[in-house]
């Protein structure tokens, strides 16, 4: 009997396609996330993981695994996962790419015009303290037409970001590990710039990165002090690209104008001191929160399962 554990409850697509396919399926019911301690002894019986970003597959889940031939990750990371121990093991890990492209992108922009707007700060205060009457000064923002957009990772999500920013009248530069080629830059509109110089220009800087152990922190202190004072810093990321007790230091002593989260260093965990700034918007890692795209990654994981128990090579292999 094939068995096919999910982390988390998960679009109803994943149960029913491998249910029809005569897979049996087990599924974490508890609340929060599952422990360490009961994916263990859920993975010792287990042909294929389907797992998300907030599950650790680390040396000791695999070792438990004696049957396990697919780790498929539901999401575009993978950085939660041993990859190269699973490999070293002969289990493939596979992830769900660009299916989450526009829902990240346009979440981006959400963010980016909410702290321009202050518009979360404006729905609390008049949920707590109301509104006190139109006036010329009153709760002033910024338009972000013609201001510089600052984009740290230009892979797929970054290019949409890119693209929507063009759109709305802002100047676009990016810092990659790889420039992009002349001919896509100029189809983009963007301009690349020296990490050093990006950071120094941007009126906002976008993280559209992927973590690695170069990216790890790579927005510390020092970088805060080199931004401008009227910078507003956005992080859609992954939440270790930031430090977060530096980021929290400069927001306090007024080094930066603001900054959106939506992934965290400790996830779930979010230092207490952001929620009391009122430059500071929260959400609870939504990026890609849509039915559109989850839907769209629940297909592929579950192809995946389907692939690999027909010892077909899966699609989206981290780890060949």
């Amino acid at each position: 009997m094939t068995k096919v554990y999910l982390t988390a409850q998960m679009p109803a697509l994943v149960e029913k396609t491998l249910a029809d396919n005569q897979l049996t399926v087990g599924v974490y019911q508890g609340d929060g996330l599952i422990s360490h301690a009961e994916l263990l002894t859920e993975a010792a019986t287990a042909d294929f993981l389907i797992t998300t970003l907030s599950t650790q597959v680390d040396q000791a889940i695999i070792d438990s695994a004696p049957n396990l031939k697919l780790i498929a990750n539901f999401g575009a990371g993978f950085n939660n996962i041993d990859v190269d121990y699973a490999k070293s093991k002969g289990i493939l890990v596979t992830n769900t790419p660009k299916v989450s492209t526009n829902a990240v992108s346009e979440l981006t922009f959400g963010l980016i015009l909410a702290l321009s707007h202050r518009i979360v700060e404006g729905d609390q205060q008049m949920c707590q303290t109301g509104f006190p009457g139109w006036a010329p000064l009153y709760f002033l923002g910024h338009e972000i037409a013609g201001k510089t957009l600052g984009i740290f990772g230009l892979g797929n999500i970054g290019r949409e970001v890119a693209k929507k920013a063009t759109a709305l009248g802002m100047k676009v530069i990016y810092f990659s590990r790889h420039r992009l080629d002349t001919e896509t830059e100029q189809a983009l509109q963007v301009t690349y710039h020296p990490f050093e110089s990006l950071i120094k220009v941007s009126d906002f800087i976008s993280i559209n990165a992927p973590l690695t152990p170069q990216t790890q922190h790579q927005f510390d202190a020092a970088v805060f002090k080199q931004m401008k004072p009227t910078a507003m810093l956005i992080n859609v990321g992954r939440g270790p690209i930031v430090d977060e007790a530096a980021l929290l230091t400069a927001l306090q002593d007024q080094q930066l104008a603001g900054a959106a989260l939506d992934v965290y260093e400790n996830e779930p965990d979010v230092d207490a001191g952001f929620k009391a700034l009122k430059n500071v918007i929260l959400t609870p890692h939504i990026g890609n929160a849509t039915v559109e795209a989850r839907d769209a990654m629940a297909e592929i994981v579950a192809n995946n399962v389907l692939l690999s128990s027909h010892d077909d090579t899966p699609k989206f292999v981290v780890n060949p």
